[in-house]
C-alpha cells in the first residue's frame, strides 16, 4: 500500500513538471515575439530626445521586477496556494492588456511583414543590415563575448559562496546584484548625455568585468563580495541605455522588429553557453587543479579547500573580462555614432 502511495506521489510529481515545462516553453516562445515587438513600440511612442532616459526607466522596472515578484509570489503561495500565485498572475497581465490596448496610441508602420510569405525575406532583411551597418553588427558581437563572461560568472558564483559561507550568504550577495541595477537605472535616467556612446558601452563593461571578478578571487570576506557585485552591476543600466539608444536611432523604424529578432539570438545565444563552460570549468579543472596544488603559491592567491578552484575561475573570468573589452573596444572604438 505503501508502496503504491509512493508510485502516486511520484506520478503527480512528474506530471507537474510536465505541465510546468510546457507552460515555460509557451512562455519563451511568446517572449521571442514580444521583445522585438516591444522594442519597437518603445520607438514609435517615446521621443528621441527622451531613449536614455525611458532605457533607465525600463532597466528599473525590470530590476524592480527581480526584486520584487520572488517576494510577492512566496507571499502569495504561503498565504493561499499556487491558485492565488496564478490569479495574481492573470490579474497583472490583464492590468498590462488593457493598458496597451486602450491607453497607448501606438503609431502605424508599413505592414508588410503580415504577409506569412514574406518571412523569410524580411528575415535576410534584417541579417543584411548588420552586415551592411558594422557598428551595429560589431555592438551585437561585443555584447554577445561579454554576456558569456557574465553567465559563466553566473556559474561560478554559487560555487564560491556557498562553499565559503553558506547558502543564506548567496541570497545576500545576490541581492546586492539587484540594488546595484536599481540605483544604476536611477543614475542612467538622472545623466546627461554622453558624449561618446560607443565607448560608454566598452568602458563600463570593462569596469564592470574588472572589478567585480577580481574582488571576488582574491578576498575571502563576505562584505567584500557584496561590494564587489555592486560595483559589476552598478553601470550596467548606463550601458544598456547607450546600446538601446544607438539601435533606436541608427536602425530605420520599419527594420527593427527583424534586427533586434537577430539581436537577440546573435547576443544572447552565449549566455547558456557560458552557464555549462562555467560550471564545467569549477568542477572539471578548476577544483581540482587547487586541491592537487593545495600546497602552492595559487593556494596563497585563492585560499584552500572547497571554493578555492571557484576563486580561481573568478580570476580567469575577471582576465578574460578585461582582455575582451580592451581588444573588441579598439575595434569599436572605429566607429563614429552621432545622434
Amino acid at each position: 500500500m505503501l508502496h503504491c502511495k509512493n508510485w502516486d506521489r511520484i506520478l503527480l510529481v512528474i506530471k507537474i513538471h510536465e505541465n510546468l515545462t510546457i507552460i515555460n516553453a509557451v512562455s519563451g516562445l511568446m517572449n521571442t515575439v514580444q521583445e522585438p515587438a516591444s522594442e519597437v513600440a518603445y520607438t514609435l511612442v517615446v521621443p528621441r530626445e527622451d531613449y536614455q532616459k525611458t532605457s533607465g526607466l525600463q532597466s528599473l522596472s525590470h530590476s524592480l521586477v527581480s526584486i520584487g515578484s520572488p517576494l510577492i509570489a512566496s507571499a502569495f503561495y504561503g498565504m493561499s496556494g499556487l491558485d492565488a500565485v496564478i490569479l495574481f498572475d492573470l490579474l497583472t497581465f490583464g492590468a498590462a492588456f488593457v493598458t496597451l490596448a486602450w491607453f497607448i496610441d501606438i503609431p502605424e508602420v508599413d505592414s508588410r511583414e503580415d504577409h506569412p510569405e514574406q518571412i523569410l525575406r524580411l528575415a535576410r532583411e534584417g541579417l543584411r543590415f548588420l552586415r551592411e551597418n558594422p557598428l551595429v553588427l560589431h555592438m551585437i558581437l561585443f555584447m554577445s563575448g561579454v554576456n558569456f563572461i557574465a553567465s559563466a560568472f553566473d556559474a561560478v558564483l554559487p560555487a564560491l559562496v556557498i562553499s565559503r559561507a553558506g547558502t543564506r550568504m548567496l541570497g545576500i550577495v545576490t541581492s546586492c546584484s539587484g540594488m546595484a541595477m536599481v540605483l544604476g537605472s536611477v543614475l542612467t535616467t538622472l545623466m546627461p548625455r554622453p558624449r561618446d556612446r560607443i565607448r560608454v558601452i566598452y568602458l563600463t563593461m570593462l569596469f564592470s568585468l574588472g572589478t567585480e571578478n577580481f574582488l571576488l578571487a582574491f578576498s575571502p570576506s563576505p562584505a567584500v563580495w557584496c561590494v564587489g557585485q555592486i560595483l559589476g552591476w552598478l553601470l550596467v543600466p548606463v550601458m544598456s541605455a547607450s546600446q538601446n539608444v544607438i539601435m533606436r536611432t541608427v536602425i530605420p523604424v520599419s527594420l527593427q522588429g527583424r534586427v533586434y529578432a537577430c539581436r537577440n539570438t546573435l547576443q544572447f545565444f552565449t549566455i547558456p553557453v557560458g552557464l555549462g563552460w562555467g560550471g564545467f570549468m569549477v568542477d572539471v579543472v578548476c577544483e581540482p587543479l587547487m586541491s592537487a596544488h593545495a600546497r602552492d603559491w595559487l593556494s596563497g592567491l585563492f585560499g584552500t579547500g572547497k571554493g578555492s578552484g571557484a576563486a580561481l575561475m573568478m580570476f580567469i573570468l575577471g582576465a578574460a573580462g578585461i582582455l575582451w573589452c580592451i581588444l573588441y573596444g579598439r575595434k569599436l572604438r572605429k566607429y563614429r555614432y552621432a545622434e
